[in-house]
């Protein structure tokens, strides 16, 4: 492969006029002696050929050898591949260059990747685990199904649409699904429920002969994405927020999960309120909520920040708007809910709850547990949530709790649970400790997610 690229590269170079930049004969990599013509592969681009190879992979480039005597070369040329799998960030052992073909690609079969889809309560983020973030952004469930039509309908026709999209067979890879928290209660009906569910996104993906399904909710993957196996999560969503108490990566249900009626949806429907008061005009709400994105914020001390200039622009495609007090005024909904009238409790106080029951609990002999509070949730990464919860949570409790209390910023932003399932991806245990295939699930039907 390297003999073959530094062919490509010097054919290439010689059409161009210049050479590659930035390098020298003796740094580059691809001094080799040069083999016979490679015949009509020496007319394609070095870009393009990393390219097609990154679509074949090894195993369907192997199959291509019967093609012509060219493919035959490359096939044969261990250094290509050598070079291509440590191009992909892959952790290989260093004397590769001695391994053969089959060898390398036996160690790359051992961990081919996973299809990751983070289905949110408004937007789903799918990709695959070696990528660095995830491929595309869409609009969860009720943009690919009838609201109406059975669970199970609806769950084939979502995850068909994304495979489509990603353009994989769904039998080539295993898949992370994150699910949004539901049924919060420890009931024998939620437990139903989640059943039910659990099932339903199994059955589905296994019906289209998906190999390996792992399907964990977002808290806990957020919960990872930090770092950390057992803290509070507090998933700030499309229409509501959950506040959710994990310990050793297992929600704590009898703890109890706290849930504020208030999400991004309601945020933005106020900023659109508060503009609208103004005579600003915009075309939709995703205007108003592309505002909030990049103006708004949450003030450490409310009371301070009316008697101070916040006034900031911003350039739209529709235009300059200008905000002031509209930009702290928006994030603060969270902690005074009132303020768009809506009668909950704030975010603070949500919390503070959820390390009371914690704290009654004593579920570990740690009651430092509960006291690491991550944020998730696009609304969650508006500037000053973080620093304005761990304020109110140390005026809520006495000093002999409320010191050690930390409230971590959404480690990836909108995309920690994809990340968190990222990294479970990684885990030399996924496919065996993390992982179901549809023998082992037609038989344990029984459990409970």
């Amino acid at each position: 492969m390297a003999a073959l690229l530094k062919k490509v590269w010097d054919s290439v170079s010689s059409r161009s006029g210049s050479g590659r930049p930035g390098s020298s004969p003796s740094s580059d990599p691809f001094q080799q002696t040069i083999p016979a013509s490679t015949g009509p592969f020496d007319r394609v681009p070095l870009d393009l050929f990393i390219q097609i190879l990154k679509i074949l992979g090894p195993k369907e480039a192997a199959k291509l050898a019967a093609v012509c005597r060219y493919w035959k070369f490359i096939i044969a040329d261990n250094r290509l591949w050598t070079y291509f799998l440590q191009h992909q960030q892959e952790t290989f052992p260093s004397e590769m260059h001695e391994l053969s073909f089959k060898h390398i690609y036996g160690q790359r079969a051992q961990v081919p990747g996973a299809v990751i889809i983070d289905g949110g309560s408004g937007y789903c983020k799918y990709g695959w685990s070696k990528y660095a973030s995830p491929s595309a952004w869409s609009a969860t469930f009720l943009e690919f199904g009838n609201i109406e039509s059975p669970m199970y309908s609806k769950l084939r026709h979502f995850f068909t649409t994304i495979y489509s999209r990603m353009q994989v067979k769904p039998s080539s890879h295993p898949i992370i699904v994150s699910v949004p928290i539901c049924q919060y209660d420890d009931t024998e009906s939620a437990k139903a429920a989640r059943r039910q569910l659990r099932e339903a996104i199994y059955s589905t993906l296994f019906s289209l002969n998906v190999p390996a399904v792992c399907a964990i909710n977002q808290a806990t993957l957020a919960l990872f994405a930090a770092r950390r196996t057992s803290g509070i999560v507090v998933n700030v969503g499309f229409h509501q927020t959950s506040v959710v108490p994990i310990l050793h990566g297992k929600v704590m249900r009898k703890v109890g999960v706290e849930v504020v009626g208030m999400g991004a949806l309601k945020l933005t429907g106020f900023l659109m309120e508060q503009l609208q008061q103004k005579n600003v005009h915009f075309g939709s709400l995703y205007t108003v909520r592309e505002l909030k994105e990049n103006l708004c914020y949450v003030a450490l001390d409310y009371e301070a920040e009316l008697s101070k200039d916040t006034e900031a622009s911003y350039k739209h495609a529709e235009g300059w708007f200008t905000l002031s007090k509209e930009r702290f005024q928006t994030g603060e909904i969270l902690f005074q809910p009132r303020m768009a009238g809506v009668r909950t409790m704030g975010l603070h106080q949500a919390v503070a709850l959820c390390m009371d029951h914690c704290l009654d609990a004593e579920l570990a002999c740690d009651d430092g547990w509960f006291k690491t509070v991550v944020l998730a949730g696009g609304t969650s990464c508006l500037p000053g949530v973080a620093e304005r919860l761990e304020k109110e949570l140390r005026g809520l409790f006495p000093p002999s709790i409320s010191n050690g209390i930390r409230v971590l910023p959404p480690p990836f932003g909108a995309d920690s649970a994809w990340f968190g399932a990222k990294l479970v991806s990684n885990l030399s245990t996924f496919h065996g400790s993390w992982c179901m295939t549809k023998k082992p699930f037609r038989s344990r039907r029984n459990l409970i997610w």
